[in-house]
């Protein structure tokens, strides 16, 4: 580990000591409590890259016991009283409108989500962490989730969308002791042995640029982007295979304490191993807190965690303004020596007020790889105000560029005021991107979209007991 590594390290460990979380709770997925629910709508202005919206907004959210339902209707309108035609010219963005259905929580013995999937891990990790099948809002996508868990065996899945060839994850786990004398046997009793896969099923994934890129001739401006030429080596669907030992060292209702190691192979290319701990804490519904120290001994042509928060904006993109083509097989292509790496995870939920999760992932010889992502919420009942954001960076090089907004970045920001109750006044700030589509109406590339959002909102909870 680096010197640069382990200070960042160490910052999240003890500046953000407070924002650590249990495992099984996720900002993203802060859902009412059964038989309660709230009706969220709203007006207000939308500034995408300069232009002006007008915007409306219902996002109702019920839950009845183990099922909830979340919808997210979003209008964007001109000055001239037309619907902006990015929010709704695909089939997805009509899906989309209900945000998610689902039946019960992560880790649950049963969770089910169809919808939009923000945040989800695959296992441990080592292969899809944190993975978003939907970066974009003017490219919303609808996702299947199923993880079940039986006791002595389960698996968690991931279908990243129905629309088009996309990103499959199954991970399948056994407790084997379970299956004989030893299954009253504290501690390796819980020894859990876990199989994973996972590909990327769209024709660009596993594409290679060997050459650099050749501009067609055109006068600007278009309103397609030209389709690029360029020499490339395509080898098939990116495909990734894992194997993991999971030990919980110590399992209570109120400290847990597990030891594991995964290993991963990316086909056609290198592998690596991760080892790491695990403590959760439960402080009985007033502070549950999480952390994770991972060391990572990584192959060359081997990227942990492939699949993450930015993977679909990553896998392809051709850059219209100065004709660069890149994709993420041909950044792995380039790693030809080996390199170990840190990873670090930290979150908290205190009091149902303040939930927050970090991490930090850097390799030790290879230059900007380092990889953060933050999510806070902080909404305290009886409080005036509310706030919440999200930040994802990739490619960090020197630490002090983290906060530098980027192509490498997404990031959500919203600080709201509530002048009467039921009433919130917020600012939103939204670093997203758009797509960019060839003739054929088919996504090429992404660009940086920024959104600035002043916005007047009614949220009125309900309770079906009452």
């Amino acid at each position: 580990m680096n010197k640069k590594s382990f200070v960042v390290l160490a910052v999240l460990l003890f500046s953000f000591s407070s924002y650590a979380q249990t495992e099984s709770y996720s900002p993203f997925d802060t859902y009412p409590h059964p038989g309660n629910g709230y009706l969220d709508g709203g007006l207000g202005l939308n500034w995408i890259d300069g232009q002006l919206y007008y915007r409306f907004h219902f996002m109702p959210e019920v839950s009845l016991g183990n099922f909830g339902v979340g919808l997210n209707l979003a209008l964007d309108i001109n000055q001239n009283g037309n619907i902006r035609k990015e929010d709704f010219n695909t089939a997805s963005d009509y899906l989309s409108i209900i945000r998610y259905i689902r039946y019960g929580l992560k880790y649950d013995p049963v969770y089910i989500k169809l919808g939009a999937l923000d945040y989800y891990t695959l296992g441990h990790g080592s292969i899809m962490y944190q993975y978003n099948n939907s970066p974009s809002i003017d490219n919303r996508k609808i996702g299947l989730v199923t993880d079940i868990d039986f006791g002595s065996f389960g698996f968690e899945s991931i279908y990243s969308t129905f629309a088009e060839a996309g990103v499959v994850g199954l991970r399948a786990y056994v407790r084997p002791l379970k299956f004989t004398t030893a299954a009253d046997i504290p501690i390796i009793s819980n020894l859990e042995v876990g199989a994973s896969y996972a590909a990327d099923f769209n024709k660009y994934s596993g594409v290679e640029i060997d050459t650099s890129y050749i501009p067609s001739l055109r006068v600007p401006p278009l309103p397609v982007p030209p389709t690029p030429v360029v020499s490339t080596v395509d080898k098939g669907r990116m495909q990734i295979v894992g194997l993991d030992l999971g030990l919980p060292l110590i399992r209570s209702s109120m400290f847990n304490l597990e030891l594991y190691s995964d290993f991963a192979k990316i086909i056609n290319y290198g592998s690596g191993v991760a080892t790491g701990v695990k403590v959760d804490l439960n402080g009985l519904g007033i502070l549950n807190a999480s952390a994770k120290l991972e060391r990572r001994f990584n192959q060359a042509h081997y990227i942990p965690s492939y699949f993450n928060s930015l993977y679909e904006i990553q896998r392809y993109n051709v850059d219209t303004l100065n004709g660069a083509v890149s994709s993420k097989a041909t950044l792995l292509s380039s790693i030809t020596n080996p390199d170990n790496g840190v990873f670090g995870e930290l979150g908290l939920h205190f009091l149902g007020v303040l939930d927050v999760i970090g991490s930090y992932q850097r390799l030790d010889k290879t230059p900007d790889s380092g990889i953060l992502h933050l999510v806070a919420n902080v909404s305290p009942e009886g409080m005036p105000f509310v706030a919440r954001a999200g930040y994802d960076k990739l490619n960090i090089g020197n630490e002090t560029q983290i906060l530098k907004v980027d192509n490498n970045s997404y990031m959500f920001f919203e600080l709201g005021y509530k002048p009467v109750p039921y009433i919130i006044v917020s600012m939103v700030y939204t670093w997203t991107f758009t797509p960019v589509r060839d003739a054929n109406n088919n996504v090429i590339s992404y660009l940086p979209q920024k959104r600035i959002e002043p916005r007047v909102s009614f949220v009125y909870p309900f309770n079906f007991g009452q």
